[in-house]
């Protein structure tokens, strides 16, 4: 891997971290509306963004309350819903379609934490799926167009290119 790829990579974990911690009351447990989702949506720009989201959310689950059930789960749903979103669109080059599924995998897959929350405190799981998929589906879907301007301005598909 690039230099210049990892420092990218590094910088884009530090802000899921920052933005994270920032929001803590709100970011962990079953009602979540996790600000730094919108970062999700860098790997539709490119893909090897994957590596400084997950490590974010790795990092910034280390320091939640749930303990190794969100380190474990909250790293896989990221995992499993950025590779989901990367599968089905690796034919696309709408960026707004690419959204759309990304925003659409993550809401799916919020099952994982729902699970999760399950087995951490025998919480109702179709009501946590409700409230984490509400959350994801809110911060995703206002994140994209966010997104889509600050793409227009900072290109983001080209940051992790050499020069």
């Amino acid at each position: 891997m690039k230099v210049k790829t990892m420092v990218v990579n590094a910088i884009v974990a530090a802000l899921y971290v920052a933005v994270t911690s920032v929001i803590a009351p709100i970011a962990y447990g079953a009602i979540q509306f996790r600000i730094s989702e919108i970062f999700n949506h860098l790997a539709v720009f490119n893909r090897k963004y994957i590596i400084g989201i997950v490590a974010g959310v790795f990092i910034a689950n280390l320091f939640s309350p749930l303990g190794w059930y969100d380190i474990v789960f909250g790293t896989a749903h990221s995992l499993i819903s950025l590779a989901a979103m990367v599968f089905l669109t690796r034919k696309t080059t709408n960026v707004w379609i690419k959204m759309g599924i990304n925003t659409l995998m993550f809401v799916i897959f919020s099952g994982i934490i729902a699970w999760e929350l399950k087995l951490a405190f025998n919480a109702p799981f179709w009501l946590n799926y409700a409230s984490v998929a509400f959350g994801e589906l809110v911060i995703m879907g206002l994140g994209a167009p966010i997104m889509k301007v600050l793409n227009d301005k900072i290109h983001f598909h080209k940051r992790l290119e050499a020069k």
